[in-house]
């Protein structure tokens, strides 16, 4: 198979995923919570770890050409670091159709985490989990490439969840989640 042909290739079974932080992002304990969690749904995970330089992210999507990337901080600087990231992403005709998603702690100022997601969206990825919400919505989403039931998605905003609005994804329809490591499922 050609790297393009697999981006697009659809899924009924474990998924290949990478998870990795952010170059300016030095805290393991999210990735590797992240790590178990995929693990415990069935998936196959490579951990880059922290503090990944972006062009050590690109060549290891490339090489590895997982079926998703999870990039997770909680430095509250991953809003501005993910912006490039994403773009050298999608810059990469092998990893154009690569889902992609961003969670955690984004920024330091709370008003403007829905403002964020929407930007991050625009910028490429297919799903925005914000800090301080439940796993399910992930869950669901990575159960959705799957081909897996996904019953959070057809109720994306759980009573006592503060949901991003996002919008749609330019690839597929996402919701807002946490991949701080700290939410309950």
């Amino acid at each position: 198979m050609k790297p393009a042909e697999w981006a697009a290739r659809h899924r009924s079974g474990p998924l290949d995923v990478v998870v990795t932080g952010l170059p300016s992002d030095a805290h393991t304990w999210n990735l590797v919570f992240i790590q178990l969690l995929l693990e415990d749904l069935g998936h196959k995970v490579v951990n880059l770890g922290p503090c990944v330089p972006e062009d050590e992210i690109v060549e290891s999507c490339c090489k590895f050409q997982p079926d998703l990337l999870v990039v997770s901080s909680v430095n509250g600087h991953g809003f501005n670091d993910a912006r490039p990231l994403i773009g050298a992403i999608r810059s990469r005709w092998e990893l154009a159709g690569l889902p992609a998603v961003i969670g955690g702690k984004l920024g330091v100022g709370g008003d403007d985490q829905a403002e964020q997601a929407g930007e991050l969206m625009a910028a490429g990825f297919d799903a925005v989990f914000q800090e301080g919400v439940g796993l399910a919505v992930f869950e669901s989403f990575v159960g959705s490439l799957t081909g897996a039931a996904s019953p959070a998605l057809a109720d994306p905003a759980p009573a006592d969840s503060a949901l991003a609005s996002a919008g749609p994804a330019p690839r597929r329809t996402s919701r807002a989640g946490a991949l701080t490591g700290k939410a309950k499922r």
